[in-house]
């Protein structure tokens, strides 16, 4: 194929919702959805033993932390975060980012993603990790001061510096402003990155809320809880991606659905740390407010993995409610792909005619899919992430068989790297 011409794949004879049909993927984008497509396909896919998926979409991670996979355990929050995490990071460079960013990328591959939400440093070593492995992704600049004033201008010059560079950016990643939490940025930081953000259009990625110590921190020094802080000072609002909201109260719950804030759960690293459990998902359904999934980092919760996100979120929900119907299917997966594009502004996460060709083939002829009785149940309840035979993102093939171009160099240059941390 000639390097300037426009993909051109066809998926033929695969399951998407219970019926056979035929993908045709033309250019970034799905052509057309029917059966026996007559195209001038360039490439052909067997479909058969296969259902079609939309991509995962990851909304809270901090890829390069596959690096730190195992070197906090067993701690709280911010023990973790003080002890661990925060000295460890002092000693990262452009080369650990990209190669950790690199592993992220692959893990995410292997286990059906194809896009993420992301929050990390380094950032030009970061999108260019992402950008040759091929996934589509948010990076934010990071915005954390400790509450240290002296840190503010050169934060400021960084961010305005990594904005103007993130123009030269390939179509794949979209700059955003990460602002850390609330409890971790002066309030000047808050309404300077969030004054940022708004200004340029930009996605603001922000943790809120993820232990209760968090929350009575919060009303103590601001007699308020920390969404209604984050609403007095301005910052709320539909461009914001809010991850964790585990500690929500009805009043919380009202000012994030007035304000159009996206919420991302992370149940695996919510339960790892112990920061709780009981997630109020029915609430912010009938508030009206989008949630998504996400993994969180390597770090807090050992993998990328979203099928194991989504098996967990659902249990945990049937769970604590003791209701069996809290976490219909259907809607656990709209929380993994359509709702992520949703609060992406991006049209990925559904397979239709239209839709960005973000596409995840599932290998139905093993042991979990045997009998096929219902797809869903048995991709959520049964299978585990080995049965993603192929992923399409943004219309290229990046894996297929299970194979993904590159993988014995990023394990072999992680593993040469990542003592440099310990």
């Amino acid at each position: 194929m000639k390097k300037n011409m426009e993909q051109n794949i066809l998926i033929k004879g695969v399951l998407l919702d219970g019926v056979t049909k035929d993908i045709h993927v033309k250019g970034q984008r799905i052509e057309s959805i029917g059966n026996n497509l007559d195209t001038s396909a360039t490439t052909v896919i067997n479909g058969k033993g296969k259902a079609a998926i939309p991509g995962f979409i990851n909304m809270h991670t901090h890829a390069a932390m596959t690096l730190m996979r195992g070197i906090g355990e067993d701690m709280t929050l911010m023990e973790w975060l003080f002890e661990k995490i925060w000295p460890t990071e002092k000693k990262l460079d452009d080369e650990l980012v990209y190669w950790g960013t690199k592993l992220a990328c692959l893990e995410m591959l292997k286990t059906g993603t194809t896009c993420f939400n992301d929050q990390y440093w380094n950032l030009d070593a970061a999108v260019k990790a992402a950008e040759e492995m091929g996934l589509r992704s948010v990076q934010p600049f990071v915005i954390l001061d400790l509450n240290d004033s002296s840190k503010w201008e050169k934060i400021k010059e960084d961010c305005t510096l990594a904005w103007e560079k993130s123009k030269s950016w390939g179509a794949l990643n979209t700059f955003a402003v990460g602002i850390h939490a609330p409890y971790s940025v002066s309030e000047h930081m808050l309404q300077w990155g969030s004054n940022f953000a708004k200004e340029r259009n930009l996605l603001v990625h922000i943790h809120i809320s993820e232990t209760e110590k968090e929350n009575m921190d919060s009303i103590k020094k601001h007699g308020l809880t920390p969404t209604a802080y984050l609403d007095k000072i301005g910052l709320l609002g539909p461009n914001v991606i809010a991850a964790h909201c585990l500690w929500i109260d009805d009043n919380d719950m009202q000012i994030l659905a007035k304000r159009g804030v996206k919420v991302v759960h992370n149940i695996n690293s919510n339960l790892k740390i112990a920061s709780g459990y009981k997630f109020r998902y029915k609430e912010f359904l009938e508030a009206g407010v989008v949630v998504t999934l996400g993994t969180d980092g390597c770090a807090s919760s050992n993998n990328l993995d979203m099928l194991e996100t989504m098996k967990t979120t659902a249990l945990l929900q049937k769970g604590w409610r003791g209701d069996p119907s809290a976490m219909p299917m259907n809607e656990l997966m709209d929380l993994a792909t359509k709702n992520g594009g949703i609060a992406l502004g991006i049209d990925a996460g559904v397979i239709k005619e239209g839709a960005l060709a973000d596409i995840s083939l599932i290998d139905i002829e093993n042991y979990a899919f045997t009998p096929n009785i219902d797809f869903y149940a048995n991709l959520i309840y049964s299978a585990n992430s080995s049965c993603v035979d192929t992923v399409l993102c943004n219309g290229k093939v990046l894996m297929q068989n299970r194979n993904v171009i590159g993988e014995e160099e990023i394990l072999f240059n992680v593993n040469r790297l990542y003592r440099k941390l310990l």
